[in-house]
Parts: C-alpha cells; structure tokens; sequence
C-alpha cells in the first residue's frame, strides 16, 4: 500500500512522538494475524499503560534516529511495536504472555533507555514484580532499619516500667 509523502511525514511525526514518550519500547514479530487478535492484545496493552501498533519498519527506523535512540536489526520483517507509557514490566509482561500462549506472536527484543534489549533481557523485565509491589518493598527496606532503632531506644523504657508495676503488685498484694 502507497503511501503519500504528507502521509509519511504525519505517520514519522506520531511514531518520533511515541518513542519519546515511552520508558520502552518493545517489537514484536507476528504472522498470520487477525483483527481479532489483535484487538484482544491491544486491550490488555491499554490496561497496562501502553500502545500497540503496527509500524512502517523504515518511517520507525528514521523515528528513532530522531529521538536519539540506538536501532540494531530488530526492525527487520513484520514488526508489531508496543509503547510503554506508563509502566514497562507490565507493558512487558503482557507481551510477554502473549508470545508464550499465541503462535502468531514472538518476542524480537525492544529499546530501554535507548538502548537496545534481547527478547530474552525482555521476558526477565516481564518477570519483575509490578509497580506498586516494588514500592512496597522498597519502602519496607528503607523503614526497617528506622523501626528497629525506634524499638531498640523504647526497650529500656518499656522494661523500667515492667519492673516498677511488678514491684507496685507485689508491695500491694502483702497489705491486702
């Protein structure tokens, strides 16, 4: 299918425009592909925070020069971009499922930072836990040794005052 050069310059314009605003960028190869399929990848790629297109390899290859991005040979043959606007573990874990349960999809690799990435550097970020867990987590490290200091300055405290209630009971108990 032709396209107009305005065309052209409209669709490098959207895809430059894609590959700065993403954390990663994710390229996936596909073969006998159906509307239907692909609509079901493109809702869960929605719910993780991303897009998904399918892309002109030459008008994407030129995109990413422009946004400084360094390309290898992953734009080679059908690829399906996927654009991590918000969170690129969960963006890469639905790919990720997607080249696992459906033969039509496979994994070439992707950009992070720049740089280029391997289909297998991809599936590890897909193992990562997601967003809000890795907070979680984080902050339980950083507030650990904060707890344990409060705690340790507490004990002293706390056993002083065992020991005066324990003498108040038993200097009660006699004159009862």
């Amino acid at each position: 299918m032709a396209f107009s050069k305005k065309h052209k310059q409209t669709l490098l314009a959207q895809y430059e425009d894609w590959a700065k605003k993403s954390q990663a960028i994710f390229v996936l190869s596909y073969t006998k592909m159906t509307v239907k399929d692909i609509d079901v990848l493109r809702a869960k790629v929605r719910e993780a925070g991303g897009e998904l297109h399918v892309t002109k390899n030459t008008l994407m290859t030129m995109a990413l020069d422009k946004a400084g991005i360094q390309h290898g040979k992953l734009l080679e043959g059908t690829s399906l971009m996927g654009f991590a606007l918000a969170d690129a573990a969960a963006l890469a874990k639905v790919l990720s499922d997607a080249t696992v349960k459906s033969e039509i999809f496979a994994m070439k690799g992707g950009y992070l930072d720049g740089q280029a990435i391997s289909a297998r550097q991809v599936k590890s970020l897909a193992e990562l836990p997601p967003l809000p867990v890795m907070r979680a987590q984080l902050l339980g490290v950083i507030s650990a040794p904060a707890t344990k200091f409060v705690r340790t300055l507490a004990e002293p405290a706390r056993s002083v005052a065992g020991v005066l209630k324990a003498y108040s009971e038993k200097e009660a108990a006699p004159a009862a």
